[in-house]
This record gives structure tokens, sequence and C-alpha cells, in this order.
């Protein structure tokens, strides 16, 4: 089997669950010989990885891009190792508890809210721009204290990390630098006027150099807003493209929390991270030598028929259990996963509410990325709801 192009974004733009599969099924761990770069595609091998940072590192690298460049965010909690890492995520998990996250239900609910009150049903609208987007953005413009006024160029700034991390010579990329511009001025604001959000947490900690802050506040803009907006553009796409499981769950609310586990497989936000071997190992069955670059294949493992069934590349609603990988596992699970879930909740229980069915127009359109599966443009037809 030929291994796939994973560091073409065009690759993901496709459909690319056949080739993923057959990958999985005949060679879980191979050599990309053009690119020097080994494919891991079973869960249990990205299992394996996760949870073993002292053999496989992320300070060289965490996305399919970085083996080729000098990781500019070196900063970042996503790139680096015990103990650092230990210390590091103790500090900014204090923004993450379940009191925390618990406590944000009544602000994502007023959201969502405004949000889907803004949508005229019987009109097609963009449900990127008007669904997606927003919700995760105002949630995490809410945590980060930023006004409404510098809502427009927060979003820009999120788009212009996400694209800097498949592509850093991309022209949008530019825009990234003044996200970093505009938080060291608000962490400094917060140094000498705390408040009662998120960043004054972040400075309140002696701990954290200013770069590390910044890295935080990155991490948590991308990771906690446009991986989001992925997965609530591809649960909408999911539910339409299987409209027995949208009504199912439709009629039985109490299906919400595993409907969005199985969006989280189906969808699979970031579609896969890297690591570095700091030793020769055997990863199944496959002898790597140290120093090889790894790239997790986790919307190859989502599929895995030995975790998943021979069902697994059906669309169920109700599936449990579901150990999809798409929030990670080990020392770099996800921040924010409980984050994330309850806004999606909150989203599909008041979408389903309001409008059951629904169809997707022509023109949906994937993006080409090799950390985002996420979904461009989605023309979503509401139908009133009789």
């Amino acid at each position: 089997v030929k291994t796939p192009d994973v560091h073409d974004p065009s690759f993901w733009q496709g459909q690319p669950d056949d080739e993923l599969r057959d990958l999985r099924r005949t060679c879980p761990v191979a050599h990309h010989q053009s690119e020097g770069f080994w494919v891991v595609a079973r869960h249990e091998d990205i299992a394996q990885i996760s949870k073993d940072p002292a053999t496989y590192s992320s300070a060289k690298g965490v996305l399919i891009g970085d083996r080729k460049r000098q990781v500019a965010a070196a900063d970042s909690i996503l790139y680096i190792d015990p103990p650092r890492h230990v210390t590091q995520r103790r500090i900014v998990n204090r923004a993450f508890t379940v009191r925390r996250v618990a406590e944000l239900a009544p602000v994502i609910e007023r959201i969502a809210s405004d949000v889907l009150d803004a949508i005229d049903p019987g009109t097609p609208v963009d449900a990127v721009d008007a669904i997606s987007a927003p919700v995760p953005l105002l949630v995490i413009a809410h945590m980060l204290g930023v006004p409404g006024e510098d809502l427009p160029a927060f979003r820009a700034w999120s788009d212009a990390i996400a694209v800097a991390a498949t592509d850093p010579t991309d022209p949008r990329a530019i825009a990234a630098a003044d996200f970093f511009v505009y938080f060291n001025e608000r962490l400094d604001a917060r140094t000498a006027e705390p408040k009662d959000d998120l960043l004054s947490a972040v400075v309140a900690d002696s701990e954290l150099t200013r770069a590390e802050q910044l890295g935080f506040c990155m991490t948590l803009l991308v990771a906690g807003n446009e991986t989001t907006r992925t997965l609530i553009s591809g649960g909408l796409a999911a539910l339409a493209d299987h409209p027995e499981q949208r009504a199912k769950l439709a009629a039985d609310e109490s299906l919400i929390p595993a409907a969005v586990e199985e969006m989280l497989r189906w969808v699979t936000p970031i579609v896969a991270m890297s690591r570095t071997t700091t030793s020769p190992v055997e990863i199944g069955g496959q002898h790597v030598d140290a120093g090889s670059y790894l790239v997790m294949l986790y919307a190859a493992a989502n599929r895995d028929e030995t975790v998943f069934g021979a069902d697994a590349h059906e669309f169920d609603v109700a599936r449990s259990p579901n150990p999809h990988l798409s929030f990670g596992i080990g020392e770099h699970f996800c921040l924010g996963a409980q984050l994330a879930r309850l806004e999606a909740r909150i989203v599909f229980t008041e979408i389903l509410r309001r409008w059951p069915d629904y169809v997707v127009c022509e023109g949906r359109l994937m993006g080409a990325s090799t950390l985002l599966r996420e979904t461009v443009k989605l023309p979503i037809l509401f139908r009133p709801n009789e």
C-alpha cells in the first residue's frame, strides 16, 4: 500500500477514509519514503505513543509541518514534555476545572440562543459563518475578556494561526503576529489591574514566563475556537447526511451527549498530531530508529474496526462505548475537552429544538489543511418547526 500523502493539505480536503482504512489494515506503521516521516494508523499504537512522552517527545514538533521548520511555538504547552509540561498544565488547568466549566453553561446558552435567534428559518444560511464560527469564538472571547469591538480581529487572528500551522508562508499567516502584540498588551493591563477573567489568572502565576503566557493564549484561541467550530460544522453535516440519526436524536434529547461523542469520532476535528522518538522503538511490530518523526493519524484511529467494531464506518448517535482519540490521550489530553463537549451539547440541543428538520444545500466546501478537518462553507436550509 502506498503511504498516503498526509502532508498534502489537499489529501484531507477529499474523502480519505478508504485510503486510511487500507493503510490501517495492511501497513499500520508505514514510512513515507519521499518525506521521511512515519505514519501510525491504528488506535492501539497511537495510544501507546501518546502515553509515553519519555520515548515519544513533543519538543521537536507536534504538527505534520513542524518536521521541516524550526518550531516557532516552543513556548506553547503543546510542545513541552514532562516535567515542565506537568507544571505548566497544572497551572492552566485551573481554568478548566469541572466547576469552572459548569459555571460557563449559562453564558454558552445565552450566546447560542442569541446566535440562533439571528437565523431566518426557510432562508438558506452558511452555517459556518452563522453558527459554528461565532459560538466558540464568543465563548473564548468571554473567557479571555476580549471586548466586542475586537471580535473581528480576534477571529482573523485565530484563522491566521491555524493557517500558519499548515503553511507559514501563506500570506494570511502574517496576521498572526498582531495577535501576540495585542495579547502582550492585554497581559500587561491585567498585571497592572487584575480582573475576574482567565488572563488575570494566567498572569497571577509567576511560574509562567511571558512567552509561555502568550503561548497559552494562542493555544486556547486555536484549540478552543477552531476545533469546536470544526466539530459543530461537521456535526451539522453528519446529521444532515444521516437524517434517520437526526430524527432519532431530535426525538430523544438524552442521546445528545452520546451524539456529541460520535460527532467527535466521525469528524475528528484534529486529523493528526506528531511525536519524535528519543530512542529506537518497536511500534506495531515495526522497528523505528531514534530521532524519527511519527505522524499519529487520529482520523484513521477513529475508524479502527478492532476498537469500534464492524460498524466503525457508520454514524451512530447512540454509539457506546466510544473511546475516540479526538481529544488525544495521555499527558497531552485536550485541556478544553469538557468545554468543547458542553458547547456542542448546548448548540445541538437548541438547534434540534428549533429546527429538527434541515438540509444541506449546494455549495458545501471542505478546507485544505493538515491540522483541521474543517468545513469552510456549509449552506443549510433550516425548515421552520411547525
